[in-house]
């Protein structure tokens, strides 16, 4: 009897086992979430819609994008941490949800390495020095003039406060001694319409849609903080061309799941990803926009974060910035 019972047992535990492996073997099944912790229209919003159509296509599942806007990308951060760890729901990040805000925020409700596993990092992601049009200068050296002659007159939007958009500029006084004020947004979008419409005179944005607004003169790219020159601003001097020795400052996007998020879901994923980033078509078009397509699959990728915390946080520390 006792043969038998075991016999059940351990009938029950491979059945079980079965079905767990046929499970992982059927994923997805049915529609994969991308949460995005900004709201629609930036330049993150731009890049998921570049990538959703053809993953679509690889994953045969529909992809949805919902927008969870707020504390500088943590809302969409934290209800990503609390969600299933089943490869159903994903988060698209750019640096400053993922390295800057650990070390800016004193109660963050995520930790980047702990709460998330690396599924791909998708871009490279340098940005564009703008100003308002009607703003007298056509260089950088003479927006330092400009500024410098009126301390506290030039006003700088941003996405949030702590976020790469806060910090390009940050560093950008603090090599060039200039008092601007900051005024933080609830994201890009709302930032980049205040500086079409001359509420704040310069920002740092991502060159994406920096170059699309420059182009139809709604704004003016002064420089780009890469250390060369993009092939979507190809006569937009970088800010070391332009005087500022040593200024190079790239941000990057890429995607996360759930911690303990099976390694076959997030392998699957992480494939996918690979095989739309190959595609010439989406290479082509995240370099006219301004990206450069630095595909990085999970572990590459989860190294790539560790190494980028500890650099940010001294930028954040620098910067003096703090969110309670």
């Amino acid at each position: 009897m006792k043969t038998l019972k075991t016999l059940r047992i351990l009938s029950l535990g491979c059945l079980a086992a079965l079905s767990l492996n046929l499970a992982h073997a059927a994923f997805p099944d049915k529609p994969i979430k991308i949460v995005m912790g900004f709201p629609a229209g930036g330049p993150l919003d731009q890049h998921a819609r570049l990538l959703t159509d053809k993953l679509q296509s690889v994953l045969g599942q529909p992809i949805i994008v919902d927008y969870k806007p707020g504390a500088g990308g943590s809302v969409g951060a934290e209800t990503v941490a609390k969600s299933p760890a089943d490869g159903y729901t994903l988060m698209l990040a750019n640096t400053g949800v993922m390295v800057i805000n650990p070390a800016l925020y004193g109660k963050l409700p995520y930790q980047t390495l702990r709460d998330f596993v690396p599924i791909a990092r998708t871009a490279m992601q340098p940005l564009a020095l703008l100003v308002n049009p009607k703003v007298p200068v056509n260089n950088l050296q003479e927006l330092v003039e400009y500024a410098r002659a009126r301390p506290g007159q030039i006003n700088y939007g941003s996405a949030g406060n702590g976020g790469i958009s806060h910090l390009v500029p940050e560093m950008f006084k603090t090599a060039t001694g200039l008092f601007m004020v900051h005024i933080p947004y609830r994201g890009s979008a709302p930032a980049f319409t205040d500086l079409m419409a001359g509420q704040v005179q310069f920002m740092a944005e991502s060159i994406p849609q920096a170059a699309n607004y420059h182009k139809q003169g709604k704004v003016k790219a002064l420089a780009v903080t890469s250390g060369a020159r993009n092939p979507a601003l190809p006569d937009t001097p970088t800010v070391i061309e332009s005087g500022i020795k040593g200024f190079e400052v790239v941000g990057f996007y890429g995607f996360l799941a759930p911690a303990n998020t099976p390694p076959d879901v997030s392998a699957k994923l992480s494939d996918a990803f690979k095989q739309v980033m190959a595609l010439p078509d989406v290479r082509n078009r995240m370099i006219t926009q301004g990206a450069d397509p630095a595909f990085l699959g999970r572990d590459d990728f989860a190294k790539f974060l560790a190494a980028e915390m500890p650099k940010w946080a001294k930028a954040v520390q620098a910067s003096g910035a703090m969110v309670d």
